[in-house]
């Protein structure tokens, strides 16, 4: 009998572990910006547009399978690859669909990277992102 009790507890801790993994990624997606190009010298705002092949682009909270959102990334590294995508000034999220947004930075030199998330804002596994690119405001 205690046997079974232990058993039973041990396979409820378990769940939650396994609920915490990270959605799968299909192979040969690639995520990356369309515009502007890397090196590019704009104007502030601008508009940035995201490319996505092998896989389709949903709203968050949507469950569909090979489907994700969109999060740019501004002059910041990945954030950590097990939890949820940060939402900040750094961290941009088009829980929407959205394929596209106009950027307001100040002058200088910034970075701008894609992530694609999840239907809970997570990284998919592997993560998915697009080169980092650098662009000059003027």
């Amino acid at each position: 009998m205690k046997r079974f009790a232990l058993a039973a507890a041990i396979t409820l801790l378990a769940v939650p572990t396994l609920a915490a993994e990270n959605t799968k990624a299909p192979a040969d997606v690639h995520l990356y910006i369309g515009w502007p190009n890397n090196g590019e010298v704009v104007r502030s705002p601008f508009k940035v547009w995201f490319g996505l092949r092998g896989m389709g682009v949903a709203p968050k909270d949507v469950r569909a399978p090979d489907t994700g959102h969109h999060h740019l990334l501004i002059d910041t590294p990945l954030p950590p690859l097990d939890e949820p995508i940060p939402s900040d000034r750094k961290h941009l999220h088009f829980g929407n669909g959205e394929t596209e947004t106009t950027v307001e930075l100040p002058p200088g030199k910034h970075t701008l990277q894609l992530m694609l998330g999840d239907h809970d804002h997570k990284p998919f596994d592997p993560p998915l992102v697009s080169k980092k690119i650098t662009v000059t405001v003027k």
